[in-house]
C-alpha cells in the first residue's frame, strides 16, 4: 500500500481492517495483530474529527458484526490486549515504549468496536460476541468464557494499578473511556436502565472488589488535573508535511500495511477549554459520575455510590465500621482545592452537589473550612452569569448553596468574611463586601430573572429557601444588599396591586396605574413618577378594604385554574390572575426573611431598617392585609423609629440617621417583636432523583467527553438540542 498519502474515506479498503472484519478467523498468536497494531496518530478530539472516522468506519464495524460470530476475531482482538496487559507494569518501569504504544492501539481499536457494537445490537447480542469459544466455532455455551467481564477487570486494573507518566497517560485515559463506551447503553434507551449489563458485571462477580480502588483513583485523576504529554514525550515524531498523520512505525515492521491518511486540519478544536486542559481529569469525573449515578442492582446497592458517601479524609485516624463496605481515604484538602478551581465546568459542580449532599464527612470538613470563599464564590459567579449557563449547572449551584445554608455556622461566618472589589458583578461597583451580603445580591438577583425570565417555581422557591436559612445570622448586611431585600420586596407589593386591579376591574383601563408599572426600571428600585408612587397608595389602601373579603376566594379560584380543575363552562383566568399565587407567595416569605433578620440580629443590621423606612409608606398599606397583616405588624417599626428621627431635628445625614437607628435598636422593648417560628429549610432529593441525574450526567458526557462522538438521532435518553 506504500506510504503516500490517502483520504481518510480510503480506510474501509485498508487490508487489515478488511482482514479484522472478514470472514476468515485470525489466531491470538497470528502475526498479523503485531501488523495491525503498529500505527501512530494523534487521537481525534474535535467533534468534526470524530464524526469523520465513524463514517469512515462503521462499514469495517458493521462487516465485523455480522462476521464475528463465525471467526471470533473480536474475541482474538480482546485475548492479545488482554495480554499485553499482564506485562503493561514491566513495561512502563521499562520504559517499553513500543510495548506500551501497541496496547495502547490495541485499547483503541476495541473501543471503537465497542462503541459500535452497543449501539448497534441489543444486550443479549452483545453478549454473545463476547462469549464465543474458539473449540466450537460459531457456537456459544453457557460456560465458556465470558471475555467482556475479564475486559472490564482488566480495564479497571489498568486505571487502578498502572503508574500514570508520561508513556501511559494515552493508555490510562483510553481505559477510563472504554469504560464509558461500556455503559453508553443507556444512551440509546427512553428510560433509565434497572437491569443491564452494566448491573450485571459491575455490582458483583469479579469486578466487585476493584470498586473502592477504582472511585479513589478516579478521583485523584480529577484532583490531580494531569495534563497531557508534550508531542516530544510520543513514541515516534511525528512527520511534517501532513498534519496528524496515520503512519507506518518502521521500514519492516509497518511499512506498507497502513494507508496513510491526513486528521488534522479538518476541523480541528480551538484551543482546549479550561476544564479540558486534562484529558483524563475530564474523562476520569465523567466514568466516576455515571458509575455514582447507576440505579441500585435489584438485589444489591450501587457500590460506586457507597463509595463516595463513605470516604473519609486521610488524616482522620477513626475506623472504618464494619457496616460500611467499599471505604478507603483521601485526601481532603486537594480535594476541597480542585474543587474550587474547576467550578466552571457543569461535571464539577456535580460532583460537588454529590459529595456535599451523600458524603458527610466531606460536608462537614467542607463547613470547618476558614476559606469558604474560596468555594463560595465560584458557586455565586455562576449563578450571576445565569444567562450564559444552562438550567441544570444553576440547579445544582443553587442547591449547593441551600444545603451550604442548612448550617448556622456558616450562615455566620460568611459575614465575617470581607471581600474587595468583586470584578465581575457589574450592576454597582462594590469596592468591600461581606461574603453574605454578596450572596444575597446574587440570589435576589437571580429570583429576579427566573421571576421575569424562565418563571421556573422550583428555581425560585429554592432561592429563597436559601435566604430565610441565613436570615437570622444576617450580619452587618451591606448598603446596596439591604436596599435590594426591601426594594425586591416592594416589587412584588406593587405587583401584587397591580394584579388585583386587572383581576377585579379588567375594562377599568387605569392608565396611571399601569404607567406606575411600565417606568419600573429593570431591578425595581424606584417608581419613576411620585405621582404615580402617590395614586399607588392611596389606591392601594381603598382596594384592600374593599376586597379583603373576597381575597380568599380570588385565591382559590387562581389555585384552581392552575391545576386545571375548573370546568369546561368556566371562563379561564387571565395569566395575571394565575400569577397571583405565585407572586403572594413570594412576598410573604421575603416578609418572612426581613422578619427574621429584625427579630434576631436587629441591632447587627441598621442599613435594613434604613431601607424599610425608607420605603415604609408601601409597606404601611399591607398592614390589615389578610394575607400579612400578622407579620406586617411586626416589621412595621416606623413610628417608634421615626418619633425618635423627629427628635434629632431635620436634614439629618446619612451616617446621623444610622446612628440614631443603632441606638433605637438597643433601646427597643424585647416585646415589641413578636417572635415567629425560626426559618428553616432542608433540602432533599426527590423521588426517583436518577430520573433528573441520569440524563443530566449522560448529556454532560455526551457533549464534554473527549474523543468519544454518537451520532445525534441514535441519542434516545435526552432530547438533542436542533442544530
Amino acid at each position: 500500500m506504500g506510504s503516500n498519502s490517502s483520504r481518510i474515506g480510503d480506510l474501509p479498503k485498508n487490508e487489515y481492517l478488511k482482514k479484522l472484519s472478514g470472514t476468515e478467523s485470525v489466531s491470538e498468536n497470528d502475526p498479523f495483530w503485531n501488523q495491525l497494531l503498529s500505527f501512530s496518530f494523534p487521537a481525534p478530539t474535535s467533534s468534526t474529527e470524530l464524526k469523520l472516522l465513524e463514517e469512515a468506519t462503521i462499514s469495517v464495524c458493521r462487516s465485523l458484526v455480522i462476521n464475528n460470530p463465525r471467526t471470533g476475531n473480536l474475541g482474538a482482538l480482546i485475548k492479545v490486549f488482554l495480554s499485553r496487559t499482564k506485562e503493561l507494569k514491566l513495561s512502563a518501569e521499562c520504559q517499553n515504549h513500543i510495548f506500551i504504544w501497541q496496547t495502547h492501539n490495541a485499547l483503541f481499536i476495541i473501543c471503537c468496536l465497542l462503541k459500535v457494537f452497543i449501539c448497534e445490537m441489543s444486550e443479549e447480542e452483545l453478549q454473545l460476541h463476547f462469549t464465543y469459544e474458539e473449540k466450537s466455532p460459531g457456537s456459544y455455551s453457557s460456560d465458556s468464557e465470558d471475555l467482556l467481564e475479564e475486559l472490564l477487570c482488566c480495564l479497571m486494573q489498568l486505571i487502578t494499578d498502572i503508574p500514570l507518566l508520561d508513556i501511559t497517560y494515552e493508555i490510562s485515559v483510553e481505559a477510563v473511556s472504554t469504560m464509558v463506551v461500556f455503559l453508553s447503553c443507556q444512551l440509546f434507551h427512553k428510560e433509565v436502565l434497572r437491569q443491564s449489563i452494566s448491573h450485571k458485571y459491575l455490582m458483583r462477580g469479579r469486578c466487585l472488589p476493584y470498586t473502592s480502588k477504582l472511585v479513589k483513583t478516579l478521583l485523584y485523576n480529577f484532583i490531580r488535573q494531569e495534563k497531557p504529554p508534550p508531542p516530544g514525550a510520543h513514541v515516534l515524531s511525528q512527520q511534517s508535511d501532513g498534519g496528524g498523520l496515520l503512519y507506518g512505525l518502521a521500514s519492516g515492521v509497518a511499512t506498507g500495511l497502513w494507508t496513510v491518511f491526513t486528521l488534522g486540519g479538518v476541523g480541528s478544536k480551538a484551543a482546549a477549554t479550561p476544564e479540558l486542559s486534562s484529558p483524563l481529569a475530564n474523562q476520569s469525573l465523567l466514568l466516576l459520575l455515571v458509575l455514582a449515578n447507576l440505579t441500585d442492582a435489584a438485589d444489591a446497592p450501587n457500590p460506586y455510590r457507597q463509595a463516595i458517601m463513605s470516604f473519609k479524609n486521610t488524616q482522620d485516624s477513626s475506623p472504618f465500621p464494619s457496616s460500611i463496605p467499599h471505604a478507603f481515604q483521601i485526601n481532603f484538602n486537594s480535594l476541597y482545592t480542585a474543587l474550587c478551581e474547576q467550578q466552571t465546568s457543569d461535571q464539577a459542580t456535580l460532583l460537588l452537589y454529590t459529595l456535599l449532599h451523600q458524603n458527610s464527612n466531606v460536608r462537614t470538613y467542607m463547613l470547618a473550612r476558614t476559606d469558604m470563599e474560596n468555594l463560595v464564590l465560584p458557586i455565586l459567579e455562576i449563578l450571576y452569569h445565569v444567562e450564559e449557563r444552562n438550567s441544570h449547572h444553576v440547579y445544582m449551584a443553587l442547591i449547593i448553596l441551600l444545603i451550604l445554608t442548612e448550617d448556622d455556622g456558616f450562615n455566620r461566618s460568611i459575614h465575617e468574611v470581607i471581600l474587595k472589589n468583586i470584578t465581575w458583578y457589574s450592576e454597582r461597583v462594590l469596592t468591600e463586601i461581606s461574603l453574605g451580603s454578596l450572596l444575597i445580591l446574587v440570589v435576589i438577583r437571580t429570583i429576579q430573572y427566573n421571576m421575569t425570565r424562565t418563571r421556573d417555581k422550583y428555581l425560585h422557591t429554592n432561592c429563597l429557601a436559601a435566604l430565610a436559612n441565613m436570615s437570622a445570622q444576617f450580619r452587618s448586611l451591606h448598603q446596596y444588599a439591604a436596599q435590594r431585600i426591601i426594594s425586591y420586596t416592594c416589587r412584588h407589593l406593587r405587583r401584587y396591586v397591580y394584579v388585583l386591579d386587572k383581576l377585579y376591574f379588567p375594562h377599568s383601563h387605569c392608565s396611571t396605574l399601569q404607567h406606575c408599572f411600565s417606568t419600573l426600571s429593570d431591578n425595581g428600585e424606584e417608581l419613576l413618577s411620585l405621582t404615580c408612587s402617590h395614586i399607588l397608595r392611596s389606591y392601594a389602601s381603598s382596594l384592600f378594604s374593599l376586597l379583603s373579603k373576597k381575597h380568599n376566594k380570588v385565591l382559590e379560584q387562581a389555585t384552581q385554574s392552575l391545576r386545571g380543575s375548573l370546568s369546561s363552562n368556566d371562563v379561564p383566568l387571565p395569566d395575571y390572575a394565575q400569577d397571583l399565587n405565585v407572586i403572594e407567595e413570594v412576598i410573604r416569605m421575603m416578609l418572612e426573611i426581613i422578619n427574621s433578620c429584625l427579630t434576631n440580629s436587629l441591632h447587627h443590621n441598621p442599613n435594613l431598617v434604613y431601607a424599610l423606612l425608607y420605603k415604609r409608606d408601601l409597606f404601611e398599606q399591607f398592614r390589615t392585609h389578610p394575607s400579612f397583616q400578622d407579620i406586617m405588624q411586626n416589621i412595621d417599626l416606623s413610628p417608634f423609629f421615626s418619633s425618635r428621627l423627629l427628635q434629632a431635628g431635620a436634614e439629618l445625614s446619612v451616617e446621623r440617621v444610622l446612628e440614631i437607628i443603632k441606638q433605637g435598636a438597643v433601646a427597643l422593648p424585647k416585646d415589641r417583636l413578636k417572635k415567629f417560628p425560626e426559618l428553616k429549610f432542608k433540602y432533599v432529593e426527590e423521588e426517583q432523583p436518577e430520573e433528573f441525574f441520569i440524563p443530566y450526567v449522560w448529556s454532560l458526557v455526551y457533549n464534554s467527553a473527549v474523543g468519544l462522538y454518537w451520532k445525534p438521532q441514535d441519542i434516545q435518553l435526552f432530547t438533542m438540542d436542533s442544530d
